[in-house]
């Protein structure tokens, strides 16, 4: 055969010699120096010639595969030549060089093809297949096979498959849009896997080469047990209440459903069917046992409930669907929050009782009577609690107030929850009292008395008075005067002075036992506020010899 083909391809060389166009064809993985063409012949050269004219084979491929020979003029192989590799898409392999004469200043070219030899098998890509099939599985079923890969061309290349194994299946080879063979395994008799649970099967894939060359793989063919049992579950519906305060890790519910089918079938596992993104990120369902477990803390006031759909499914696809409900309960974990929205420093001291002197807004996190509220004052403050709107409390004045007595108030606001044990929690009011002149001064003594020898030189003491004033400020400020009028003798005004500020009581001019012997002066104490006070001051002038007697 492979003389023929040469003879064949120096019959062409020579024809297209002519043309300036040598066309030779050499079959793939000939050893390296194998004859292709006889190159001086076909063009008409004369060996010395070959010599003396500088002749040699370029090609523009990285790899020179063909070379001249000097001394015969022949074209050969000048590196192994794999089809497949150089070709691999392609059903017509060409390579293409060019003989070049220096000496003449020519060019041949030259076209070799490269004929394929059956130097693959068919093979595929997985040895061994793995089917499965249910019992109920009807005949005639159809099921693609791996197909099996020749690089190989023509007649070299896959032509058949053939399938060996028992009674129960055949095989049915479809062609492709591009030509291309593709096994199908074809169910011919119904399965029984009581009878028969696996079927082991052979498919070979051949090409046309001469011998022929095959490959094989193995099908293991599973009968599955006919899934006629769907799972069901304990309850339709599970119903589960935790206190928000439950351990992180915890079991909060187990779904449970059970399959009646054997093996896979009967194999359930658990999954969400429906499943809020919030809940999804709390609960973890346990695919194998159904336990739903907390994956972090949950929080009453954040979400009071939780719906999920838990669907269990068998081996076969067979499923139910349960629903679970996980209520949240209320656990008194907040404390009372006291927020002072609006509060007055101070406040004067005659401000009528019920003056509001603080708005608090009250609340607490929890439900129920653990968000009950309750709120009071610490005793012994002139002060109450007002419940206003909703949450808000209104502290006002229960009197009122008497800055003499208490200057100042710290009023303590506590908040205690129905919680049991009740959480509290408190807030302090500032509140300074401010003055006014509710208080007149007070004298010491309502009556004062002095005794003075006269003749006593202008700004000796008769004596001071002292009077005091409970409030505070100018308010307390007291200044004092004699009084004018009718109870008081302008002679009495022009003897004695009194200090505005101090009190103190002096002579303006000398005293006269035979003139006046006793004298009552009106004090006035006059505070900032205006309000005043008076006392009464009897001096008596005592005799001093200092008159001689008259005959």
């Amino acid at each position: 055969r492979r003389q023929r083909v040469l003879l064949w391809g120096v019959l062409l060389a020579a024809w297209e010699a002519a043309w300036g166009q040598l066309r030779y064809s050499v079959p793939e993985e000939t050893p390296k120096g194998s004859f292709v063409g006889d190159v001086a012949k076909d063009l008409g050269l004369q060996l010395p010639a070959l010599r003396d004219r500088g002749v040699r084979i370029v090609s523009e491929s990285r790899t020179q595969y063909f070379a001249l020979h000097g001394k015969t003029g022949h074209l050969v192989t000048a590196e192994r030549i794999d089809r497949e590799q150089l070709c691999e898409s392609v059903q017509q392999c060409v390579l293409r060089c060019e003989l070049v004469v220096e000496g003449e200043m020519k060019f041949y070219g030259i076209q070799v093809e490269i004929t394929d030899i059956n130097d693959n098998a068919p093979s595929f890509r997985e040895a061994e297949m793995e089917l499965r099939m249910t019992e109920t599985t009807a005949p005639g079923a159809r099921f693609p096979l791996a197909r099996a890969h020749d690089p190989d061309s023509g007649r070299n290349s896959l032509q058949s498959y053939e399938l060996s194994g028992d009674e129960h299946f055949s095989l049915a080879v479809q062609a492709g849009p591009g030509g291309d063979q593709r096994p199908e395994l074809v169910l011919a008799k119904a399965l029984d896997r009581e009878e028969a649970a696996f079927h082991e099967l052979v498919l070979r894939a051949s090409d046309g080469g001469d011998p022929a060359r095959t490959g094989t793989a193995r099908i293991r063919v599973t009968v599955v047990d006919a899934n006629d049992n769907t799972p069901v579950f304990s309850q339709a519906e599970y119903m589960v209440r935790v206190p928000e305060d439950v351990s992180v890790g915890s079991i909060l519910v187990t779904v449970t459903a059970t399959d009646a089918d054997e093996g896979l079938n009967g194999h359930v596992k658990y999954s969400y069917q429906t499943v809020p993104v919030k809940a999804s990120k709390i609960f973890q369902l346990n695919a194998e046992t159904g336990a739903i477990t907390l994956m972090r803390s949950l929080d009453f006031e954040e979400g009071t409930s939780y719906e999920l759909e838990v669907q269990a499914h068998d081996g076969g696809d067979l499923f139910d669907i349960a629903k679970v409900v996980i209520t949240v309960t209320d656990v008194n974990d907040n404390t009372p929050e006291i927020s002072v929205r609006s509060a007055l420093n101070s406040i004067p001291e005659d401000a009528p009782s019920g003056t509001v002197v603080a708005l608090l807004h009250v609340q607490d996190r929890d439900s129920g009577a653990n968000g009950e509220v309750r709120c009071l004052l610490d005793g012994g403050v002139p002060f109450r609690l007002q419940s206003s709107h909703g949450s808000y409390y209104s502290v006002v004045t229960a009197r009122e107030l008497d800055r003499e007595q208490v200057s100042e108030y710290n009023v303590t606001v506590r908040a205690a929850d129905g919680g049991s044990p009740p959480l509290q929690s408190s807030a302090v009011l500032s509140l300074r009292v401010l003055d006014v002149n509710d208080n007149a001064p007070v004298f010491a003594q309502e009556r004062y008395s002095a005794r003075l020898a006269e003749n006593n030189a202008a700004g000796a003491l008769v004596l001071t008075v002292r009077a005091t004033d409970a409030d505070w400020g100018q308010n307390a400020r007291v200044r004092y005067r004699l009084s004018e009028g009718r109870k008081m003798p302008s002679k009495a005004l022009q003897k004695f002075v009194v200090d505005a500020e101090s009190g103190t009581i002096t002579l303006q001019e000398a005293l006269d036992y035979e003139d006046t012997r006793t004298f009552s002066l009106a004090v006035e104490a006059r505070d900032g506020g205006g309000l005043v006070a008076h006392c009464k001051v009897e001096v008596e002038v005592l005799d001093v010899n200092d008159n001689p007697p008259e005959i």
